[in-house]
C-alpha cells in the first residue's frame, strides 16, 4: 500500500483504482496531479509499450539481442525496424524470418524507452513459449541449472544469463515474482543470451530446489559464509548453482534446500564481489572442475 496526501491507502498495484481517476473527491490540484502521474507511471510499468498502430507485443533492442532473437526458432516476431547500416550487419540472420522495416534511428527511439541503447535495431516479438523444470530436467547430458533467489535488477540478472550462456548452462529458474520479466531492458543486458538460456519463472524456489535434487542435481548455494571453498563443492554430476540477492542473501528455506554452502575466497579489501561477478566466477570453476575430471 501507498498513502498519499489526505491520508487515503492506495494499492500500488492496481492504478485503476486510484480515486483520483474517478470524479473529483475534494482533493487539491496538486494532489490529482500526483496521484494522476503514479497511477500513469504504474500502467507504463505493467503494460507492454504499443506502437503507433496500437498492436501491444514486446520490444526488444540492440545488435546481439535482436541477432539471437531471430536465431532463435521458438520466438515469434512480428515487426523488425532496423536502419540500412543494421540491416547490413543483420542480413544473415534475418533470413526469411521477417521482412525488415527500415527507417530512422530516431523513429526507433520513440517505439522504445527513453534511453534505451538500440543500435539502430528493434524487434516487436512474443514472449518465448514457457520452458517446464521437468523438461530442463529432462534434456541430455551433464547438465548445469543457474538459480536465482530474489535478485531484482534486470542489469545483474542479464549479465548473469550471459555468463551461463559462456559456460553451457542449461537453464536458469528465479521466481514469478521477485524477479526482473522478460523484456528489452533483461535481453540487451544479457546481450542475447536472453535467447540462448532458457529462463523458467517458478512459483517457489525452495520446492524447485527440492524437486531438483530428487532428479539427481547437486545443490551448491554460493554466500560469503559457506562451509567449503567453491572448488572443492563444484558438482561431479548434474549440478546447480543457487544465489542470493545481493543485500539480503538467500531466505533460510533456500539455503536449507542446498547440499552445500561454498564462498568464492577474495582478499580482506573487499568484503563481498557483485552477484554477477561471483556467478561468473562460480560457473567457470564449476565447468573448469568438470573438465579435468573428464582428463
Amino acid at each position: 500500500m501507498r498513502t498519499f496526501a489526505g491520508g487515503e491507502d492506495v494499492p500500488h498495484d492496481r492504478p485503476d483504482d486510484i480515486p483520483a481517476l474517478r470524479p473529483d473527491r475534494g482533493r487539491n490540484a496538486d494532489e490529482r496531479d500526483a496521484i494522476s502521474r503514479y497511477a500513469t507511471a504504474m500502467r507504463d510499468h505493467r503494460a507492454p509499450r504499443r506502437d503507433p498502430d496500437g498492436a501491444a507485443g514486446l520490444w526488444l533492442y540492440g545488435l546481439h539481442a535482436v541477432r539471437a532473437a531471430l536465431e532463435n526458432r521458438r520466438r515469434t516476431i512480428r515487426r523488425c525496424l532496423l536502419t540500412e547500416r543494421a540491416a547490413e550487419l543483420l542480413a544473415a540472420p534475418l533470413g526469411q524470418r521477417v521482412r525488415p522495416e527500415l527507417t530512422t534511428a530516431d523513429k526507433i527511439s520513440r517505439l522504445l524507452p527513453q534511453g534505451a541503447v538500440h543500435q539502430g535495431a528493434a524487434l516487436q516479438c512474443q514472449p518465448l513459449p514457457r520452458l517446464d523444470l521437468g523438461e530442463l530436467i529432462g534434456l541430455p547430458g551433464r547438465k548445469l541449472i543457474v538459480v536465482l533467489d530474489q535478485i531484482e535488477d534486470p542489469h545483474n540478472v542479464g549479465a548473469i544469463l550471459r555468463s551461463a550462456a559462456a559456460f553451457g548452462v542449461a537453464g536458469m529458474v528465479v521466481q514469478d515474482r521477485h524477479a526482473p520479466p522478460e523484456s528489452g531492458t533483461l535481453a540487451k543486458a544479457a546481450s542475447g543470451a536472453l535467447d540462448l538460456v532458457p529462463y523458467l519463472q517458478v512459483v517457489n524456489i525452495a520446492r524447485t530446489l527440492e524437486e531438483l535434487g530428487e532428479a539427481g542435481f547437486w545443490r551448491v548455494a554460493l554466500t560469503g559464509d559457506g562451509e567449503q571453498r567453491l572448488e572443492e563443492a563444484a558438482p561431479e554430476g548434474d549440478g546447480v548453482l543457487v544465489l542470493g540477492s545481493e543485500g539480503s542473501g538467500l531466505r533460510r528455506l533456500v539455503r536449507a534446500r542446498c547440499d552445500v554452502a561454498a564462498f568464492v575466497p577474495i582478499g580482506t579489501r573487499m568484503e563481498s564481489l557483485n552477484v554477477s561477478n561471483a556467478a561468473a566466477i562460480a560457473l567457470y570453476e564449476f565447468q573448469r572442475a568438470a573438465f579435468a575430471r573428464m582428463a
